[in-house]
């Protein structure tokens, strides 16, 4: 399902680019999620992912995380709902990582999400000045090459990626309504059912055979029906020696 909600006007603001890492004293804003749906949406992609074997411990997949900057001599962090970083520098010994800073700390992030809500749209500002819209900041400042944004009521889904114009393009889905991810190999669609006591729209993985990453609950569930096919036939197996004559206990 895709659907363009408001992307932004184009702008040629220039902008002096320093990457470094925030200062151990630096006080990161401690705003509280916008709705409870946020923090279940990003935990199910990361607990299918995980399951699957797809993490990796040079890995950064993180949901509310500071991504940082200096613009024109001013720090600015953004938090997007869910962010995926192929390749990060090994944390210090004992260091909780609080934020991240790309080409300083790591690689760009290759995907941030951001989950609509019921506040202003700042998903796709484009405010050119600081502390910046968030569409700007992953366009123009991070240069992230795919940025998803999703409307968890709708199930609408838009993903967009950079284009060699340095500016986010809309990608239409394939057949099945889902979009292939290339820097992951993965899919990623809509899914519409019930988790974690929420029933609506879900974001979901696929890989490229077009099989679904399933969560723990279905993994669990899966080996049960399993388990319960294999019983059924060794029923039928057994009812079948019977009806023959023989005892299968004595086989």
């Amino acid at each position: 399902m895709t659907q363009t909600l408001s992307k932004p006007e184009k702008t040629k603001t220039k902008y002096t680019i320093t990457w470094e890492k925030l200062p151990d004293d630096f006080k990161l804003p401690d705003d509280p999620v916008e709705n409870i749906d946020q923090p279940l949406l990003a935990a199910a992609l990361r607990e299918a992912l995980e399951l699957a074997g797809f993490i990796l411990a040079s890995m950064l997949i993180a949901s509310n995380f500071g991504l940082c900057a200096k613009v024109n001599d001013k720090t600015v962090v953004k938090a997007p709902d869910w962010v995926y970083v192929p390749s990060v520098l090994p944390a210090e010994p004992g260091e909780v990582r609080r934020s991240y800073t790309p080409n300083a700390e790591g690689e760009v992030p290759a995907v941030v999400m951001e989950f609509l809500s019921d506040t202003d749209g700042s998903e796709y500002s484009n405010k050119p000045t600081y502390p910046y819209g968030k569409w700007r900041f992953y366009e123009r400042i991070l240069q992230v090459p795919i940025y998803v944004i999703f409307e968890p009521k709708s199930g609408v889904l838009e993903v967009y990626r950079l284009s060699t114009s340095g500016e986010y393009e809309l990608q239409e889905p394939d057949a099945n309504q889902r979009l292939w991810i290339e820097s992951m190999g993965l899919f990623l669609g809509v899914w519409e059912g019930e988790k974690s006591q929420r029933t609506g729209y879900w974001l979901r993985w696929w890989d490229e055979n077009g099989n679904l990453l399933l969560w723990g609950a279905e993994r669990v569930e899966q080996e049960r029906q399993r388990a319960e096919e294999e019983r059924q036939r060794a029923d039928r197996l057994m009812a079948y020696l019977r009806s023959q004559g023989i005892d299968p206990d004595a086989i």
